[in-house]
């Protein structure tokens, strides 16, 4: 399950940043675009997400997280590149 973990935590960093560059750079210069490009993205990201969050606390007590880890990662999953850094701090040696 960590690796499927592990995997949930980058694709749900690579949607939020896919999102965050949309916001910044398309929705101001094509409408349009901007509205074609979201709703794919963030109904994934939204999944991405949740999926992230509920993995994490499956993994919790089989990890031996004690609760500010967990906060930690938490956390990171509301941050743009958090996740990518919890993929290497915590979980890069568990795998």
């Amino acid at each position: 399950m960590l690796k499927i973990f592990k995997v949930t935590a980058i694709l749900e960093g690579i949607s939020y940043l896919v999102l965050i560059a949309n916001m910044l750079f398309l929705k101001s210069s094509n409408p349009e675009l901007y509205h074609t490009i979201v709703r794919p993205f963030g109904m994934g990201h939204g999944v991405l997400f949740i999926g992230y969050i509920i993995l994490a606390a499956l993994l919790k007590k089989s990890q031996n997280w004690d609760l500010k880890t967990f906060g930690i990662i938490l956390i990171a999953s509301l941050i743009p590149f958090g996740t990518f850094y919890i993929e290497r701090k915590y979980l890069e040696n568990n795998a």
